[in-house]
């Protein structure tokens, strides 16, 4: 898939952008905070609508500004005018000009992949941070997962809703209850399940390219759900999930909220059975990362039979000549790649002949050029 354009109406710093992009090779190049990162972060928000390294919507939109409006044409097997409205209490997509209700069918369009310096987090931060990731990967490769995830949310907020008033001593009708966590129960068993898989299919993938990138042997990922999980059959799940939440109720009350669930899920990078957020050099996490990023090119290409738009955030700066190689060396011909760095010199010299060069200064653009 290709991104043709992308048009850009009060997002970060920009009050208004057109640019047209390379089919292969784009490099767009500044000093910091010049905004070069804000423009790869739209290309993401216009894909998945949200940002890679933002909770708040909000912090989106021009300060100042109501709205921000991001448009971009893509051309798959046929071509898609695609465009989102980020409001300050609402978000709207649309499909050549068309409203798109369903959220998930406006994701399932534009597939990106994105490689920047706050992907150390996957490691380093949050539970969170790490959810937050799968969630949003698992809703590009499936609608399912998507509604499933969002059906779970609607639920869990009500749940949560109902335990504060059971603790407060209000009246509560415990056969609705009981039927609000079934229904959470049934959307949780397949969110674990989708989650397992996808897991599993890093860990056929990830350590061959952890091993090629970084030399060494042992890299996996393991899945750490909230409850202990012996076997990912459906009705396992769904029983194990029953008993403990009937078997802490009480505890459930106390603390006013759902304590169980795919919500409490964490992800654990590991070099053996080793953690490399404990015991891994700054190397080995980046390299961690690195091949997880690799990975998901490989099960993206594979499952949508398409080439995800690759984005790279000013990642050629940290890697030695052997690294770069290595990365390039999984990034192949038929798919478009739009780079940001300061430096074009840390750029190969092979990839700035083919490159389209866009030079941004204070969120505008200076000079936009093919390297010949």
């Amino acid at each position: 898939m290709i991104l043709k354009n992308i048009s850009i109406i009060n997002f970060r710093n920009y009050k208004k952008l057109d640019l047209d992009l390379n089919d292969k090779i784009n490099i767009i190049y500044g000093q910091n905070g010049q905004g070069k990162t804000n423009i790869l972060e739209s290309i993401y928000v216009l894909a998945l609508t949200k940002s890679h390294r933002s909770f708040i919507d909000n912090n989106l939109i021009k300060n100042g500004e109501e709205s921000a409006i991001i448009k971009g044409k893509l051309k798959k097997d046929i071509s898609y005018n695609l465009e989102i409205l980020l409001g300050k209490t609402k978000k709207q997509v649309k499909i050549d000009n068309s409203v798109e209700s369903k959220l998930s069918t406006y994701i399932d369009k534009m597939n990106v992949i994105i490689f920047s310096s706050e992907d150390l987090e996957l490691i380093k931060g949050s539970p969170g941070e790490r959810r937050k990731y799968i969630n949003l990967e698992l809703s590009q490769l499936s609608a399912n997962y998507y509604n499933a995830l969002n059906d779970f949310e609607k639920l869990l907020k009500i749940r949560n809703e109902t335990l504060k008033k059971i603790n407060n001593l209000e009246e509560v009708d415990l056969n609705y209850f009981n039927i609000l966590t079934e229904y959470l129960v049934n959307k949780s068993v397949f969110i674990y399940q989708m989650r397992n898989k996808y897991i599993q299919k890093l860990n056929d993938i990830c350590p061959k390219i952890f091993k090629e990138i970084s030399g060494l042997e042992g890299f996996n990922i393991k899945y750490k759900p909230s409850i202990d999980i012996s076997s990912f059959e459906k009705e396992n799940i769904k029983k194990i999930l029953e008993e403990t939440l009937r078997e802490n109720f009480e505890k459930e009350v106390s603390a006013k909220m759902t304590i169980y669930g795919p919500h409490r899920d964490d992800f654990e990078f590991c070099k053996g059975n080793d953690s490399l957020r404990d015991f891994g050099s700054q190397g080995q996490q980046k390299m961690a990362v690195l091949a997880l990023k690799l990975s998901e090119i490989e099960i993206f290409s594979d499952y949508k039979k398409t080439s995800p738009i690759i984005l790279l955030d000013d990642v050629f700066s940290d890697l030695d000549s052997l690294k770069k190689n290595n990365l390039l060396k999984h990034i192949n011909k038929n798919m478009q790649v739009i780079i940001t760095t300061t430096d074009l010199d840390s750029i190969d010299k092979k990839l700035l002949k083919k490159a389209k060069l866009i030079h941004i200064k204070n969120g505008e653009v200076l000079q936009e050029e093919v390297k010949k």
